[in-house]
């Protein structure tokens, strides 16, 4: 696996992501949006709920049937009904396997 990926700040406005690194102090920004925890976007993904299908796996079985949510790029489990279980839109205890496994994921089945 390659060198550990950067963690950037979860957070999140009008679905973008904060581009300042995790446990930054201060205002979250991207490019010219900037805002407050206050003004955040919730943390639970609205990709929740919606009809999925097992995304196609990697050599190593990377995503083991999960789904790939729209919303947040992530890899989502299914519920018995084949709809994204509910989720947030980032979860900062992933690990850097997974992120690594994901970056590895849309570099060969694209975007």
């Amino acid at each position: 696996m390659p060198a550990s990926p950067p963690r950037y700040c979860p957070s999140r406005k009008r679905g973008q992501h904060c581009t300042r690194p995790l446990g930054h102090a201060g205002l979250h920004r991207r490019e010219g949006l900037l805002w407050s925890d206050r003004d955040a976007d919730p943390a639970r993904c609205p990709g929740s709920g919606e009809s999925g299908s097992p995304a196609a796996r990697l050599p190593d079985g990377f995503p083991e049937g999960r789904a790939d949510c729209p919303h947040c790029q992530r890899f989502v489990a299914l519920d018995t009904a084949g709809r994204l279980v509910e989720h947030d839109t980032t979860d900062a205890a992933e690990s850097d396997e997974e992120i690594a496994h994901r970056r590895e994921w849309f570099n060969v089945h694209g975007w």
